[in-house]
């Protein structure tokens, strides 16, 4: 027996404890009897399945005697069903022993059944029958029904093994309409409950399947990083937070509703060496989440530099990677990645290689391929298999590769005639392993972006989804949901969905009817009628509009038509355009063009006749 020492606790003084109010503290603590509990829990576990058994046996019983009553019954069928109970009676005694036997166990329906599912298949079908008989109202089903039910379930999945296309869930699909611009991000939260999509219209949208109608109609829509394009949403292991990545040099952190926790702190550019900054100094290109250390995050830059961060911690980085080309030098990283086991960070750079190091070793690279991809253009993904031993690599020469980082000099496979106009173009791993997902880009009226579906062994490709007439940017498969959700370049967020082989996620909303809009409240405004109130306080009583408006052509002067703007002087006691000063008249008139092009000399001579015939100012001045 398990005894907890009271004495240990300690007893403390009477008086004190009572003033203190934890006068308990001197009782003694409670002894557990182990062997009295599994003994008393064994005891309950056979009383049950022995009512099971009778409640078995009375139902085969009446089912003879009702075979019995019918006169054209073949004898043959009671003995049959009498043969059956017999050795499902020696099954169950099996089944009893060996719980006797195995006292340390607490026995109940679901352990029985494990055990017994271990025997053989004709066992298993009785238990699976004791368990309908308990879960299921109604009549009981016909004896051959079940197993004939089972034999279509192996077929099924033994032809979905064979045909790994019958794995992809693409039977249904519902559109998110996020906005006209291309959806350059997705985030789906750890338990699918949410979706976050963000687009090159600086919007962020947060979707909730559980909350959402048929409408299909975002919670939240916020622009987190003002005027910059969103380039990576995603949800950390946990799921109560976000890290936005832009088109800025700082990453922000966000919760799951949208508020900021933190921001990362803008670098030095002044500074050569970018180890001595303590953020990034130019534009962000990708970032991502450790799987599992839940404060950790990876961003990468243009500055050529990926740094860890610490969420706790947004004065500094934690550590810097500095990718360099074949004559060590920097080199620009357009997309960074976490192993599964956290590991190990991969970072797909502009010069076609793809560099991995150790996470807790930042100068030298532990693999690297220097001729992964061509040189000159943005891999926009680099992904690892759920088995952690591949890595699939989305280039920006138009290919799609997969490659063993223990023997990193060339691909496994590779897929080439998969263009891609995005730095952001997604691959992905299916929950199973088995197949290797990604989108294709098209010009303006080029036809549809299509969504490839590849098989991770040869590469061949199984299956193609024809999503939209504009490009596929984004596209995701959720393990737990078993949904693909797809970022488009019109702005649309596109997720498939089989109703039988997926859960929850779009299957929750589509169910929900819309809600209609009450005419009554988009109308009218609620008016509260307070006939007592102050005639300070009190409302004046709503009419119709139609009828303020009939009263108002009869009133002359709100009918009355505005004068037009009065042109030059002002006349009738209205002020002209110039203004009502003499400064301002003067100023008005300063600038106009009051040119004389005619001959000076002419000008003057044109006054001396009048001059001398009627002296006015020089003659009559000297003749005094």
């Amino acid at each position: 027996p398990l005894v907890a020492d009271a004495e240990m606790l300690g007893t403390p003084d009477p008086e004190l404890a009572a003033t203190m109010g934890f006068s308990g503290f001197g009782k003694k603590a409670r002894t557990f009897d182990l062997e009295a509990m599994f003994e008393q829990t064994r005891r309950t576990a056979v009383e049950r399945s022995r009512k099971v058994l009778e409640a078995r046996e009375r139902k085969i019983e009446d089912q003879t005697e009702k075979e019995f009553r019918i006169p054209c019954t073949d004898s043959s069928a009671s003995a049959s069903s009498a043969t059956r109970a017999g050795p499902t009676l020696t099954e169950r005694e099996a089944v009893y022993s060996e719980s006797e036997d195995n006292s340390n166990e607490a026995l109940s329906g679901p352990s029985m059944q494990s055990q017994s599912s271990a025997k053989g298949p004709a066992e298993d079908t009785d238990d699976d029958d004791d368990d309908d008989d308990e879960e299921f109202i109604g009549p009981p089903l016909p004896p051959g029904f079940k197993d004939s039910d089972d034999d279509n379930d192996n077929d099924d999945t033994e032809e979905e093994d064979n045909n790994p296309v019958k794995k992809i869930p693409d039977s249904h699909e519902i559109t998110l309409q996020h906005g006209t611009k291309t959806v350059s991000a997705l985030g789906l939260d750890p338990s699918g409950a949410r979706l976050i999509t963000g687009g090159y219209d600086y919007d962020v949208k947060f979707w909730d399947f559980a909350g959402m109608d048929a409408s299909l109609q975002a919670f939240r829509s916020l622009q987190p990083c003002e005027c910059h394009q969103i380039k990576s949403l995603q949800y950390s292991s946990t799921g109560d937070v976000i890290l936005v990545v832009s088109g800025n040099s700082q990453a922000k952190v966000l919760d799951r509703d949208g508020f900021p926790v933190m921001e990362c702190i803008k670098g030095d550019q002044y500074i050569v060496d970018m180890t001595n900054t303590k953020g990034h100094t130019a534009m962000l290109n990708s970032g991502c989440w450790h799987p599992k250390i839940k404060e950790e995050f990876l961003t990468c830059s243009n500055d050529g530099t990926v740094r860890t961060w610490d969420v706790n911690n947004e004065k500094k980085h934690k550590s810097v990677f500095k990718p360099r080309s074949v004559q060590g030098k920097r080199v620009i990283p357009t997309t960074c990645t976490y192993s599964r086991d956290g590991k190990l960070i991969a970072a797909g750079c502009q010069d076609g290689s793809i560099q991995i190091w150790d996470r807790n070793m930042s100068v030298h690279t532990k693999f690297h391929c220097r001729q992964a991809h061509a040189s000159g253009t943005d891999t926009s993904c680099l992904t690892f298999s759920y088995d952690g031993t591949v890595l699939a690599s989305r280039g920006g020469d138009d290919t799609l590769k997969i490659w063993d980082i223990r023997q990193f000099k060339k691909p496994l496979n590779s897929a080439d005639g998969l263009p891609s106009f995005f730095p952001m173009t997604d691959c992905c791993f299916s929950p199973d392993d088995k197949i290797l997902v990604t989108g294709t880009s098209v010009k303006k009226g080029g036809g549809s972006g299509k969504l490839f579906f590849f098989y991770r062994e040869t590469f061949q490709k199984l299956y193609e989804i024809e999503v939209t007439d504009a490009s596929v940017v984004r596209c995701l498969w959720h393990p737990k949901l078993n949904q693909i959700m797809v970022g488009t370049g019109n702005g649309l967020a596109k997720v498939y969905y089989d109703p039988v082989k997926s859960q929850r996620g779009a299957k929750l909303c589509v169910v929900k009817t819309k809600r209609k809009e009450r005419q009554a409240e988009t109308l009218t405004q609620d008016y509260i009628i307070t006939p007592h109130a102050l005639p300070m306080f009190r409302e004046p009583r709503q009419r119709s509009t139609r009828k303020q408006l009939e009263k108002d052509r009869l009133d002359p002067m709100k009918s009355h038509k505005p004068e037009p703007p009065v042109a030059g002087a002002g006349r009738g006691g209205r002020v002209g355009t110039h203004g009502v000063t003499l400064s301002s008249y003067i100023v008005k008139n300063i600038a106009l063009d009051k040119t004389d092009d005619s001959n000076p000399r002419e000008a003057i001579l044109r006054h001396a006749k009048e001059a001398e015939e009627n002296p006015y100012w020089v003659a009559p001045a000297y003749a005094k």
